[in-house]
């Protein structure tokens, strides 16, 4: 259990242009990566809207979310949103398996079919919360009440004063917290803070997302803050960000796409998720643990293949896409990107908040892993020979591919390939009087 969640931007106490033909076979959604947070984020100019997802799992009285914004939030500007959305997103673009399975070379050649699969705060009264905040050099900004949490809005002079504040209030803060707020004080932000209504959470089973709007010139998102819990460790952090123009990318940390579009071993099919950890675990080594690792770019009125089904137009209102009217859009463009993003951070190797800009770049690009199936029928015919020759090729291929994908050694990718390592060969006098 963690005191505080993941997310850097939070604390709560305890991320080709063809179509793609193929079968989809299996997925790597964000539950592969243990408490790895989620954040949706839909930007248009200096409009945002952030979801902000909630893998926390602790005692509801030690639950706190901690969240520096530009401004104070009125009412209206924070919802309690559906996990379920988040949950859509990481199905929908998450890096997928595809396979094929080769023809019978011995039969005559059929013209292929293209597919596209397109789719469409305290107990205390609020007038001594804020006479024991002033005395602190803190200001409650405001308060409310949303669904099952208690939320404040507060400014504060120095971050000593913040963190006695919180912690007098009954907030569970890590050690480190004054030095994590104290950037976010200097640049005199606000800090959203929320905490579980524990009358009003009877019969939740987990907590929902929290959903903020508000204007910023800055593109960006605070992790540095989520630090202050980590001990250390590094932790997932995967990013939907959906805007109206193209791709985003950060501005002062490398963003790269992960390999894609790549022949991967059989064997692969039976874990897929156990290759998939290792491939971004070797991508982030070959960028020294510092790059943000891009998984998905498509625009969302169509997908080719589609691993879930297009996000409803309804489901992208409640995520806060607002420019969309109601015509709908079907198997076509709409103006609408989505990127994923992946952030494995900790304190060395991410020292600044991530900062983001959008592209005009709405060229696909999805995390795809290609399994082909050789044929496994009667190879007696002369073009049959030749297939065999080859597949001892393309197996050997696959191979050093997995190997660089995912820093494994030949000799275990050996093992796992097993007798599929060494494809059957023409019987030895085959050649004798060629």
């Amino acid at each position: 259990m963690r005191s505080l969640a993941a997310l850097a931007l939070c604390l709560a106490v305890a991320p080709r242009a063809h179509a793609f033909c193929g079968f989809f076979v299996g997925k790597a959604d964000a539950q592969l990566f243990n408490q790895a947070s989620q954040v949706a984020m839909v930007r248009d100019g200096e409009h945002t809207v952030l979801t902000m997802g909630n893998d926390y799992s602790g005692p509801l009285t030690e639950f706190a979310l901690v969240v520096p914004v530009p401004s104070v939030l009125r009412r209206e500007q924070i919802h309690i949103g559906d996990q379920k959305l988040l949950d859509r997103l990481s199905a929908y673009s998450a890096p997928r398996l595809v396979e094929y399975t080769d023809d019978d070379p011995c039969r005559p050649p059929v013209r292929a079919r293209g597919m596209n699969s397109s789719m469409p705060w305290a107990e205390a009264g609020p007038r001594a919360m804020m006479k024991a905040a002033q005395a602190m050099g803190v200001t409650v900004e405001a308060s409310y009440t949303v669904g099952e949490y208690d939320i404040v809005l507060l400014s504060a002079k120095e971050s000593g004063g913040l963190e006695s504040w919180m912690r007098e209030s009954g907030y569970h803060l890590p050690a480190r917290a004054a030095a994590a707020l104290a950037p976010y004080v200097k640049q005199q932000m606000k800090f959203f803070v929320a905490r579980v209504n524990l009358k009003e959470a009877r019969g939740v089973q987990r907590l929902r997302p929290i959903q903020i709007a508000f204007d910023s010139r800055r593109f960006m998102l605070p992790i540095r803050l989520g630090m202050a819990n980590s001990g250390g460790d590094a932790q997932d952090l995967i990013i939907y960000a959906m805007t109206r123009a193209g791709r985003v990318e950060s501005t002062n940390y490398q963003t790269a796409k992960m390999k894609s579009d790549v022949d991967v071993p059989e064997f692969v099919q039976k874990d897929f998720g156990s290759f998939y950890k290792s491939a971004f675990a070797h991508a982030l080594r070959g960028h020294d643990g510092r790059a943000v690792l891009t998984e998905y770019v498509w625009n969302m009125g169509s997908c080719d293949p589609c691993s879930a089904p297009p996000l409803e137009q309804a489901e992208l209102s409640a995520l806060g896409v607002f420019w969309l009217d109601d015509a709908g859009y079907h198997g076509g463009g709409m103006p609408l990107t989505l990127t994923r993003l992946h952030v494995r951070y900790d304190d060395a190797h991410f020292p600044e908040d991530l900062l983001f800009q959008t592209t005009g770049d709405q060229e696909p690009f999805q995390a795809r892993y290609v399994l082909r199936h050789p044929f496994r029928g009667d190879l007696s015919c002369a073009a049959g020979e030749q297939y065999t020759q080859g597949l001892g090729e393309r197996r050997r291929a696959e191979a050093v591919t997995l190997g660089a994908l995912t820093g494994w050694s030949s000799n275990t990718i050996a093992q796992r390939m097993g007798p599929d390592a060494q494809p059957a060969t023409a019987p030895w006098w085959k050649s004798l009087w060629r």
